[in-house]
């Protein structure tokens, strides 16, 4: 082209240094997306992580893809069993993939008993079995989606406030008998107390007659955060509701498998079981 043979005879310099700025352009681009990526770089296990990409990023997780917000947050849940360090791979818009890992800090699980309950809520015959599993099915289905609302960004709260009587991630041992880790955890508080939305969402399940968990509510936060609220003696919302933080869903009570009257408060991502403890004290 002579034109280009042309500029180049007269201004070499110039042209040399557009050149050169063409060149460097993809590894400024990259500097600036890895500068916009922040996570934690060691995670509890338990805990809900959020981390900022750029707007638009693909981002996965431990060979999942993680949705990201039109203003460029993600976030996931780490497993109670969870050992790292954990993968993210970040691929902002336009630019490279860049590799994040994160260490975990392991806890030390006790160990609770707890007795007074009723056997055959500890050992079902097979027909009240049977029916615990259709029942936690439905539970579980609930999981599996989630939409793009975004209370989980906020600063949660307490929805009730009482003695803190069973920790999440605890070895339960019922009646004498071992049970599954603490899903949840358990608040001490009289039966009839207002249970408060921690965070906005949306209601995807309710039932006031579980076999083990009595009255059930699940919120779901968005982007895969959900809570759930058991053994509630009444429900005050219903399923495809939208509740704001601090709304009162029911009134906490002993209902299904309890000793005494309590709120259990579990947290999940998806399927994974998350602290709310962990979730209560989240700065960032």
């Amino acid at each position: 082209m002579p034109e280009i043979r042309a500029v180049w005879a007269r201004y070499p310099a110039l042209v040399f240094w557009c050149l050169t700025l063409l060149l460097l352009a993809p590894a400024d681009s990259v500097r600036a997306a890895a500068n916009d990526v922040a996570f934690p770089a060691q995670v509890q296990q338990g805990a809900m992580v959020i981390g900022k990409v750029p707007p638009k990023s693909q981002v996965s997780y431990e060979g999942r893809t993680l949705a990201v917000t039109n203003y460029g947050t993600v976030v996931f849940g780490v497993a109670a069993d969870a050992s790292g360090p954990l993968h993210l791979r970040v691929s902002p818009p336009g630019g490279t993939a860049l590799s994040v890992d994160l260490a975990v800090q392991p806890r030390d699980w006790p160990v609770e008993r707890v007795s007074g309950l009723p056997p055959k809520t500890v050992s079902p015959p097979p027909k009240i079995a049977a029916r615990i599993r259709r029942e936690q099915a439905r539970v579980a289905e609930t999981r599996v989606t989630s939409d793009s609302g975004t209370g989980f960004a906020e600063a949660f709260i307490w929805p009730v406030h009482g003695r803190v009587s069973g920790r999440f991630g605890s070895r339960r041992i019922y009646n004498g008998i071992p049970g599954a880790p603490h899903s949840g955890m358990d608040i001490a508080v009289p039966t009839g107390t207002p249970v408060k939305a921690p965070a906005s969402g949306r209601v995807v399940f309710a039932d006031p007659n579980l076999y083990l968990t009595g009255g059930t509510v699940l919120i779901d936060h968005g982007y895969g955060i959900g809570s759930n609220f058991l053994h509630l003696s009444r429900l005050d919302v219903h399923v495809g509701d939208t509740v704001s933080q601090g709304q009162v869903i029911g009134l906490a009570g002993a209902t299904g498998r309890a000793s005494g009257p309590h709120l259990h408060w579990g947290m999940t991502w998806f399927q994974t079981r998350i602290d709310p403890l962990l979730v209560l004290e989240r700065t960032q």
